[in-house]
């Protein structure tokens, strides 16, 4: 029986009360997930997420409600291989982890959230967990995340024990097109064309690496990488990207889009379910967690005052 048909049926296991003082310790987890059975990371009322998954396990060995702070928000059948996210305990919480046994709080944590997680048959796997450096923010702290995404072009590539995540694009592409397109992406950019907006939020991103190449088995493995990628931003370029290597239209064509900054019915996403999120880069020195995330803060602040968004406006 999976969490939430758990709850359902013993509404007792329900996180229950709050805190009963201040919380003081904040807890990093690393996990991976598989997309396929949940709509997306962020909570949706009546529908399975990663989050609420993860945060109803997390209250039942808490016994109190807990909200999460991700890295990266994914979409619905979209994976994580190592996703980062954080939340506060009391002191009292934290110590408490282990039940009394000689356990580091943040591996009898792992423990215990791998035995509830058991019940989605695999699908969110927790890595790690440990008490997080002073001024850590999942979101804010990051210096960069890289996704992956794999294309079987031509029906002789299509493999039905990769389709989970694999994308099966009927066509053949021609890779040297796709990067051509994809450097033309390269650098900080506007990426309105390629987003769909966030109410109040930037679309000013910063995108370093975005290839194309073909592995051993002829499987098309995309590689991306930028400080942070807007609501439906990787999809839309990729999508975008395949309109020009199987010719549908010139080449050129993305950087038109790109100068555009205009959502519109060009704007073509690729399938989610061939989409990984691979990792989530931090500041190596613990002294440089908490500077980076009040600069990610304020420069988004300062990219939204650009944009003509309201002062406060993150994303």
């Amino acid at each position: 029986m999976k969490i939430s048909e758990l709850i359902k049926a013993n509404p007792a296991l329900a996180p229950q009360g709050s805190a009963t003082e201040p919380a003081l310790v904040r807890m990093c987890l690393r996990l991976g997930y598989d997309g396929t059975a949940y709509n997306g990371w962020a909570l949706q009322p009546g529908l399975p997420t990663v989050q609420g998954v993860l945060e109803a396990a997390l209250g039942m060995l808490i016994r109190r409600p807990i909200r999460t702070t991700v890295a990266g928000r994914t979409d619905a059948g979209v994976h994580a291989r190592h996703q980062m996210v954080h939340f506060d305990l009391t002191e009292n919480e934290y110590a408490g982890l282990n039940r009394g046994a000689e356990l580091d709080p943040g591996y009898a944590l792992v423990r215990r959230l791998r035995g509830v997680l058991g019940r989605e048959g695999g699908s969110i796997l927790v890595h790690e967990a440990y008490r997080a450096p002073a001024g850590f923010d999942a979101r804010f702290s990051a210096l960069w995340r890289r996704y992956a995404y794999r294309i079987a072009d031509g029906p002789s590539r299509f493999d039905p024990l990769t389709r989970a995540f694999t994308m099966w694009h009927k066509n053949d592409l021609d890779v040297d097109l796709l990067n051509a397109e994809a450097r033309s992406l390269l650098g900080r950019h506007d990426f309105l064309s390629f987003c769909k907006p966030r109410e109040r939020a930037t679309t000013i991103r910063t995108l370093t690496e975005f290839t194309f190449e073909r592995d051993a088995s002829g499987i098309i493995v995309v590689h991306l990488k930028a400080d942070a990628f807007c609501h439906n931003m990787v999809r839309a370029m990729i999508g975008a990207c395949l309109m020009v290597g199987d010719g549908r239209e010139e080449p050129g064509w993305v950087a038109v889009r790109l100068a555009a900054t205009v959502r519109d019915s060009k704007n073509i996403l690729s399938d989610p379910r061939a989409l990984v999120l691979e990792e989530v880069a931090y500041p190596q020195d613990e002294a440089e967690i908490a500077e980076r995330a009040e600069l990610t803060r304020a420069r988004r602040v300062i990219d939204n005052a650009a944009n003509g968004a309201s002062p406060e406006a993150l994303t």
